[in-house]
Formats: C-alpha cells, sequence, structure tokens
C-alpha cells in the first residue's frame, strides 16, 4: 500500500501565484516543511508524495490524455505502439512512462536534469525504462549523444514538464533532434500557447514549430491539466504531431530565439 502524507495546501494568496510558485506544507514527525509544487528533488525522496499531491488531490489527468491521443494518432496511421522506440522527456518518477507501458511500447528511455528522478523511477516502477539519463540536454557529452542515438528514437514525449522554466527551448529542441523523421512527439502545454498575446519563449517556440515544414499535427486537443489548489480547472493543449525532416540546430536563431 502506498504511504500516505499529511499534506495542507495554504488558504491564502495561492490563487495569484504562478503554477511553478504554488506551493505546499508538508506536516512530518520531525516537523512542517514547506515544499514548492517544483521542489521535484525533495519530493521524490518520498515515495509516492507526488502522486498524493498531484493526482489524489489535484487531479492531473495528463499523461493519460497524452496517451490516449497517442494512441488515437498511431491507429489513425496504422500503426501499433510495439513499433515506438520512445524518449520520455522530463521523465520524473515515470508516471508517462508507466501509461506508454501499459499500451505496449517496445522501447523506452526516460530523461531528466536531476538523479532524484531516475532514483524515483526505478524504485517505484523498475520496469518502465530500459535506461534512464540524467542529464543537461543543453550540454550533452559526446558520450551521452551516441548513447541515446543508438537507442533509434522514432517517439518523443514530455508531459507536465514544458514551460515555468523546467525545460528550456535548448533542451527541449536537442531532445526532438533525436527523433528519426517519420517519427511521433507527444507532449502537453498551458493553454495560452496559441493566443497570439502570449509571447512568452515556449509558447512563441511551439507555434512557429507546429505552423513550420518540420511538424505534421495529428491531434490537437484542449482538456483540463489537473486543478489547482482553490479547485479551479487548469486548462492545457495536448498536442501529437509527426516530424517530417529533421530539426537543425539553427531553428533557434533563425526565429529570434536566442540560442
Amino acid at each position: 500500500m502506498r504511504q500516505r502524507y499529511r499534506i495542507q495546501f495554504p488558504q491564502a494568496d495561492s490563487a495569484s501565484l504562478q503554477q511553478d510558485e504554488a506551493s505546499f506544507l508538508l506536516i512530518e514527525p520531525e516537523g512542517q516543511t514547506r515544499l514548492r509544487f517544483h521542489d521535484y528533488d525533495q519530493i521524490y525522496l518520498r515515495p509516492g508524495l507526488y502522486e498524493q499531491v498531484f493526482y489524489d488531490r489535484l487531479k492531473c489527468a495528463s499523461p493519460a490524455k497524452v496517451g490516449q491521443i497517442l494512441k488515437q494518432s498511431l491507429d489513425a496511421a496504422e500503426q501499433t505502439f510495439t513499433e515506438l522506440r520512445v524518449l520520455d522527456f522530463g521523465a520524473g518518477n515515470g508516471m508517462m512512462g508507466e501509461v506508454l507501458k501499459d499500451y505496449g511500447v517496445s522501447r523506452m528511455i526516460g530523461a531528466d536534469l536531476i538523479p532524484e528522478a531516475r532514483e524515483a523511477a526505478f524504485r517505484d516502477r523498475p520496469e518502465v525504462y530500459d535506461d534512464y539519463y540524467v542529464a543537461d540536454f543543453t550540454r550533452l557529452s559526446d558520450e551521452q549523444v551516441a548513447g541515446i542515438n543508438d537507442w533509434s528514437i522514432n517517439c518523443l514525449t514530455s508531459v507536465a514538464a514544458l514551460g515555468f522554466g523546467d525545460i528550456p527551448l535548448e533542451a527541449f529542441l536537442p531532445a526532438m533532434r533525436f527523433v528519426q523523421p517519420g517519427g511521433w512527439v507527444a507532449f502537453n502545454i498551458k493553454e495560452t500557447f496559441l493566443d497570439q498575446s502570449d509571447v512568452s519563449g515556449f509558447s512563441r517556440f511551439i507555434r512557429e514549430l507546429i505552423f513550420s515544414e518540420y511538424l505534421d499535427v495529428w491531434h490537437l486537443e484542449k482538456y483540463r491539466h489537473r486543478l489547482s489548489m482553490e479547485g479551479t480547472p487548469l486548462y492545457y493543449f495536448a498536442v501529437v504531431a509527426k516530424l517530417r525532416q529533421e530539426i537543425p540546430t539553427s531553428f533557434l536563431s533563425e526565429h529570434g530565439f536566442q540560442n
């Protein structure tokens, strides 16, 4: 049985906070600890805490939704999950990987920036990943690049990891470039990314990418990502696309992004 924790959500001022600024109180025998939602290193150290906060309390639906629309797209393309060799980018403790494994993915590797994520994934879901890279994709070593290339990746997934400073553009683009042309990309991003008034780097980047010659979008759907601490629905877009051709390293600079 999964361990249960005593957690409290603050009542004041939380509605005005950005998603990456929100925090909760963890009440343990040795005292109270305030953890931000994005203090992943501390959250992953405690088995089941991530699931209790984000899935039990806040009803996060993103891994299930992105997995579902990826399956719909594969069905439409007359392909199966057994053909996929997945790089689960920003894999965390393996929630998305578990969904993909249940669908029958052939080979899957995880990648995250912090070692606590890898440790939690192999602790909680030891059968999900064939390998797991703790790596900064903005400065991969030649050995890391060669190692990932050896997996012949034809699908990239990234769920609840884009934006809010978790994964910078300079890391997401190299991850996409591991996908073989004709392969799949499946990810989610906050609802404002299609709004021209959102001029944040990630939103502009995704808009440029979707309307470029490099991606062929198969499915785009707005859905409830999770609830806020006040119970308000937070909406995201889920995107599934096929990679038409390799994205050049110059893509960022060509579209006015700092590289």
